[in-house]
């Protein structure tokens, strides 16, 4: 059961929308784009899996060895993959009230591959794994501890695979063991997060209990003092209303006005807009606080890694960012990197090795 090369990858878009998209990509190049009306995750399933048969990618779906999932919110009760069954799919369930844009839609998933794909193992690979390594102080609230020992109210973090991935390939391209380096990884898109990373080990992240804690994002404010949700139900805001401004309202989108989109604000400053400027200003800047305190907490830094869609793709905002830095990236000669994530490569990996470590096991 050796682990090969990337042969294909794509990705369906617009679910539930009156046309969805499959994009699928090959070795070599070749490329396909198709419409179609998928208005369930279910059916985004069948349909991808439809699409291989027809395009002979695959003879039969015995042939699929496994399959990997990233699921987003996996609590204190899986800190690393594992093989899904019934018992545990009900576990990630009950952790979509803590993220509720991304675990739902992964559930249903994961429900039709186990009906759709019978006998065919399922494995969970989890954004919020790679943070449990995070000691107590940087985990925990100022809050009553009872708060935490009851309902597990704490900080988890995310993008722990993105993390991971670019934090394991930094330790490749400056030719250093992880244990050796201090590392900052930013990644930087519609969702962002900042990683403490020391020794290999995540010591602190920027997300929190959910997906809104942490630095300015497309929509997401990021942190901000907690009684204004007091003050907004006293206003007449109504709970539901607080969470779509929260979740989908603020960030980017709610300070430019324009859009939650960094190449839209970009071209709004070109023009002029002022909250275009304030919006990249804002972001900038609480990624450049998060940098320094963790530069202060790792005792020093060998690399800082940009990664994601703005990580990746908007040299003038990570110019911007590591001006503000020049002192400490001066002061502790850390390299500055860029490197795309490749989380679906990661969760391979990883399906790859728990699978063998079965095999291994059973002989």
């Amino acid at each position: 059961m050796p682990l090969g090369k990337c042969l294909l990858n794509g990705i369906l878009e617009r679910i539930g929308e009156k046309i969805s998209l499959i994009k699928q990509r090959a070795e070599g190049g070749e490329y396909l784009e198709r419409s179609l009306r998928i208005a369930h995750h279910r059916a985004g399933i069948q349909a991808i899996f439809s699409l291989l048969l027809e395009r002979g990618r695959l003879k039969n779906i015995k042939e699929i060895t496994a399959v990997g999932h990233r699921v987003v919110h996996g609590g204190e009760v899986f800190q690393q993959p594992c093989i899904i069954d019934r018992k545990k799919l009900l576990k990630i369930k009950e952790y979509s009230i803590l993220a509720p844009l991304h675990n739902p839609p992964q559930v249903s998933v994961i429900e039709a591959c186990l009906d759709y794909l019978k006998g065919i193992p399922q494995i969970a690979v989890f954004d919020t794994a790679f943070h449990t390594t995070m000691p107590r102080k940087a985990f925990l609230y100022g809050l009553p501890y009872q708060l935490y020992t009851r309902f597990k109210i704490r900080k988890y973090g995310f993008h722990g695979i993105s993390h991971q991935y670019v934090a394991e390939e930094t330790g490749k391209i400056l030719a250093r063991p992880l244990r050796d380096l201090k590392i900052i990884t930013c990644h930087l898109g519609n969702g962002c997060s900042i990683t403490a990373i020391k020794g290999g080990r995540s010591i602190d992240t920027s997300m929190g209990f959910t997906p809104l804690e942490g630095v300015m994002m497309g929509t997401r404010p990021g942190d901000f003092d907690p009684a204004i949700i007091l003050f907004l139900l006293d206003k007449g805001y109504s709970r539901e209303s607080i969470d779509y401004l929260l979740n989908k309202k603020s960030g980017l989108l709610g300070l430019s006005g324009i859009s939650n989109d960094m190449r839209d604000i970009m071209k709004g400053i070109k023009k002029n807009h002022l909250r275009a400027k304030i919006a990249r200003d804002v972001f900038i800047y609480r990624i450049q606080k998060y940098i320094s305190g963790y530069v202060g907490i790792l005792g020093g830094l060998d690399a800082l890694v940009f990664t994601g869609g703005i990580g990746e793709n908007q040299p003038d905002i990570r110019r911007r960012i590591c001006r503000g830095l020049n002192f400490l990236l001066k002061t502790t000669g850390a390299q500055v990197l860029v490197i795309p994530t490749d989380e679906e490569a990661l969760i391979a990996r990883q399906a790859y090795l728990l699978l063998k470590k079965d095999e291994d096991k059973s002989k």
